[in-house]
């Protein structure tokens, strides 16, 4: 077993070489190690199980608990989700790319590794050029847990991740320390209307104002 290597990235710009390096293991079913638009994430194939395997172990997280996923197309999405209920397309011209997740009824494309047999899949297409190149190169939708072992905080730069991931990822992508370290808010849209089940970046007052409504949170 070998610590994890790194390779400083422009995020905004990132090479060609990284792009290929990177997405080159994320195919042959690796993990790596990235900065999304709130904190570092593991990102790996979100069709392949075994991968999905790795992800669960690098975090010591429980494979009951469900994994969000990135994408970068239209393409991507539709392999995902069943159907799409009408707030669907008003929040995604709102804020995508950007750091709000939608849960929405899965295909049954998705693993049930990624779901934990809920029925759901909670999506998302980042702002982060870097994610969304990965995910074209990589020809699949990612992963897109945070980059820590369960129960401690989020990675806010590479050298946490290395911290407490050294040996359980074999690539992170350097791209600087994140400033902010909100998570994504998350938006429940498989039951009528909408339910805010966790604030993060996006409020729930700019959520009201593009639905028109004030939806309700746990």
């Amino acid at each position: 077993m070998h610590p994890c290597a790194r390779l400083p990235v422009n995020a905004s710009s990132p090479p060609l070489g990284a792009l290929r390096r990177a997405s080159s293991e994320i195919r042959r079913g690796r993990v790596v190690a990235v900065r999304t638009d709130t904190l570092y994430g593991l990102l790996a194939d979100a069709s392949n199980e075994a991968a999905l395997r790795r992800v669960f172990r690098a975090k010591g997280r429980p494979e009951s608990k469900p994994i969000l996923l990135l994408v970068d197309s239209e393409a991507q999405l539709a392999r995902l989700v069943r159907d799409f209920p009408p707030e669907f397309s008003a929040l995604a011209r709102a804020f995508w790319p950007g750091p709000l997740t939608m849960v929405l009824p899965a295909s049954a494309r998705v693993p049930s590794l990624v779901t934990a047999g809920s029925g759901t899949v909670a999506v998302r297409q980042p702002a982060s050029p870097l994610v969304r190149c990965l995910a074209r190169h990589a020809g699949c939708a990612l992963t897109g847990t945070s980059a820590n072992r369960s129960g401690r905080s989020g990675a806010r730069s590479a050298d946490e991740v290395v911290s407490q991931l050294r040996f359980r990822v074999p690539l992170v992508l350097d791209s600087g320390r994140v400033a902010r370290s909100s998570p994504s808010t998350i938006v429940d849209l498989t039951a009528p209307g909408a339910r805010i089940l966790r604030q993060g970046w996006v409020s729930r007052a700019e959520i009201d104002c593009v639905l028109g409504a004030r939806i309700p949170q746990p």
